[in-house]
């Protein structure tokens, strides 16, 4: 085990506390805290049934959860812009009757970016483009052309 203190690799590690925080620490740093008690030792298996304990017929024994990583990204489908996204901002901000000042205001941004975002020549983030489609409630991102 590794000391959270120094990262030294320790046969045994002692939980001290150090200005307010419990850390795993060898025992030459343990002296920078005070030593807590150490936490009970778990139970020993036995085998055989436990007393008190009657299992139902109806239900089958509780599994384990699987503890494997999940990314996330792999599960969601790839998502771009679209190829008309300048042109979509446009026609929903005119469809509200806004002004490139008030659609500028409401996204909290300079008119200029809000004409470079329809003229297609500034490329937002995706904070943005998620702003941008909560405003005009219209949808910029689609699935690549490429896998559909």
């Amino acid at each position: 085990m590794i000391c959270e203190m120094c990262g030294k690799e320790s046969e045994s590690l002692i939980r001290v506390r150090v200005e307010g925080s419990v850390l795993r620490l060898c025992a030459p740093c343990s002296r920078f805290g005070v030593v807590l008690e150490a936490p009970p030792a778990p139970a020993p298996y036995r085998a055989g049934p436990v007393t008190g304990a009657i299992p139902s017929p109806g239900r089958a024994a509780p599994r384990g959860r699987s503890l494997e990583e999940r990314d996330l990204y792999k599960e969601m489908p790839e998502m771009e812009l679209a190829a008309d996204w300048g042109h979509r901002i446009r026609q929903a901000r005119e469809k509200l009757g806004w002004t490139p000042e008030d659609f500028g205001k409401k996204l909290n941004e300079k008119k200029s970016l809000v004409l470079k975002l329809e003229s297609g020549s500034f490329h937002p983030p995706d904070a943005t483009v998620r702003k941008i489609e909560h405003l005009l409630k219209i949808r910029l991102r689609a699935e690549p052309e490429a896998t559909r």
